[in-house]
């Protein structure tokens, strides 16, 4: 049981940082259709932005700060950048993020350097909350659950409760209609990509310290960051918010619980043998295949429902 509840919380926490870094994500690919590689880098600016301001003037205004600095950079990326790769086709815009991801790690290398920088929980909130069956529950990832519940809430309520939400959905739905009413269509491309980049430097600033801070950590998150927007279905950020913490559970269960397929074999009378057909496959344990298990479920929900658990169109 303790190992359940611990295991519970921690996906949770997971869970909804992979939905920090995914909802940005999701206004941009649902609502301008642009399929941003970059995106798990501003998660990884965000990071690096916030260990540097935090050790000079601490950690909540780099909780502030960082976000808004990559915001600025995401701003002048689709002015300066995609606005003008656009007109090309999806293919070009796919090339020219995945030029700007590979750009920001070298800069990320040679400013910070090649190994991991002590980016630490503040002080202010390292301690345990509380105790499970005499485990530790930080304190720490009880404010990024808070965060992330409040990031999700905001954005629901600022796109579907307000005027300038309703316009922007207007503008990536209809932007000659929108063109037409007077609003500024390619104004209001840049202030998506902006709050979407803004988005995920947030989510690097809270899960930096949470995780490690390093060069690699953009390509470690984003291919799972591709998974919950397509899982949970392209326009839909409850679509999203479901697919984070589901897939925030399985990898979290998958690395905790030893058992294989034999094992469940066994429990109804099977006996799996060093002859028995696929033994080998049949004796691989979930830790092994648990950072598979998501990429399996795209491929799934892509075969049988292409527009995810929740989406408003086809993947």
């Amino acid at each position: 049981m303790e190992v359940f509840v611990v295991s519970l919380l921690n996906g949770l926490v997971y869970g909804m940082l992979l939905f920090m870094l995914a909802s940005g994500l999701t206004l941009i690919l649902s609502m301008m259709g642009v399929l941003n590689f970059a995106h798990a880098s501003a998660y990884m600016l965000g990071a690096y932005f916030a260990y540097t301001i935090s050790v000079h003037i601490g950690f909540w205004p780099a909780l502030v700060i960082a976000p808004l600095l990559c915001g600025l950079i995401g701003a002048a990326i689709e002015m300066w950048g995609l606005r003008r790769v656009h007109r090309n086709g999806h293919i070009a815009e796919l090339l020219f993020t995945f030029g700007l991801a590979l750009i920001i790690e070298k800069v990320v290398q040679m400013t910070w350097g090649l190994l991991p920088v002590p980016y630490r929980v503040p002080e202010l909130l390292d301690f345990p909350l509380f105790r499970i069956y005499g485990t530790q529950f930080p304190a720490y990832r009880a404010f990024m659950l808070a965060i992330s519940a409040l990031m999700f809430g905001a954005i629901w309520l600022g796109l579907t409760r307000t005027r300038v939400g309703l316009v922007i959905q207007a503008a990536l739905t209809h932007p000659d209609m929108a063109s037409a009413l007077g609003h500024n269509v390619p104004r209001i491309f840049t202030l998506v990509f902006a709050a979407g980049t803004a988005l995920a430097g947030l989510a690097g600033v809270i899960g930096g310290n949470y995780q490690v801070t390093e060069p690699a950590m953009a390509f470690t998150m984003g291919p799972i960051v591709f998974v919950v927007v397509v899982f949970g279905g392209l326009g839909s950020l409850t679509g999203c918010f479901i697919a984070s913490i589901l897939m925030g559970l399985i990898q979290t269960f998958a690395v905790v619980f030893d058992v294989s397929l034999a094992d469940l074999l066994a429990k109804f009378g099977f006996t799996v043998t060093s002859s028995t057909p696929f033994a080998e496959v049949l004796n691989v344990t979930l830790p092994r295949v648990g950072a598979l298990l998501p990429f399996l479920l795209l491929v799934l929900i892509l075969v049988f429902r292409p527009r995810g658990l929740m989406g408003t169109r086809d993947t």
